[in-house]
């Protein structure tokens, strides 16, 4: 299963007519990189129309009282598709399991190890989001978190699906979906590479190139 990890709702548009994905995450980093000083929930409120599926917000707050007011808010805008995007820590764990207590979907993001990944499950994240691409910066491969996490996770019977994200190459989105990854949250630069290939292209060009000489000679 694939989310769309951007805040475009341009791209959120495009892509999701492709049917390939079904759901979207933002972070504040992309929002503030790519979009500026446009209102959040104007942001926000444009990707839910767009799309379809749990669509991720990240907290931004640091304190328990502040993050849970955020996340109602948030939750407020679509109440049916928001799903609260939390950092993971000791206070973030905290606000997962009131959330969770109050039935609101959230995603336990920034993980990079099984132990992280673990927890926010317990506490009762929704998804619990490991970064492949943060955690090769640090010099191991995140394939053996996510089958060890996945494995435990079936074994115990808990409802929730591993994100993988921080994806950068095709590779990565291939790797995680192989070592058992619920679902991977994929950049539009990476999934407009996975429909790429020389052969396909020269292949349907040689195809259209035979009909067309087909035709002239009747």
């Amino acid at each position: 299963m694939l989310f769309l990890d951007s805040s475009v709702p341009d791209e959120v548009t495009t892509i999701f007519d492709w049917g390939v994905v079904c759901g979207v995450t933002t972070n504040p980093l992309i929002i503030a990189r790519e979009l500026g000083a446009i209102d959040l929930e104007t942001c926000i409120r444009e990707i839910v129309a767009r799309s379809t599926g749990p669509v991720s917000v990240e907290l931004t707050t640091e304190t328990p009282e502040a993050m849970l007011d955020e996340a109602l808010g948030y939750h407020a805008w679509a109440p049916d598709r928001i799903c609260i995007k939390v950092p993971f820590s000791e206070v973030g764990l905290q606000v997962i399991h009131k959330l969770a207590g109050r039935e609101i979907a959230t995603n336990a993001t920034c993980m990079m190890n099984f132990s992280q990944l673990y927890l926010a499950a317990l506490a009762g994240a929704t998804y619990v989001s490991l970064f492949s691409g943060r955690i090769r910066d640090m010099g191991y491969e995140p394939g053996p978190i996510i089958t060890e996490t996945r494995a435990i996770l079936d074994r115990e019977g808990s409802p929730a699906k591993i994100i993988v994200g921080s994806i950068r190459h095709v590779a990565d989105v291939v790797a995680a979906l192989q070592h058992g990854a619920h679902i991977v949250t994929v950049p539009p630069a990476i999934i407009r590479k996975m429909i790429w290939n020389p052969r396909t292209e020269s292949t349907i060009r040689e195809f259209n190139e035979a009909w067309k000489n087909r035709s002239q000679k009747e």
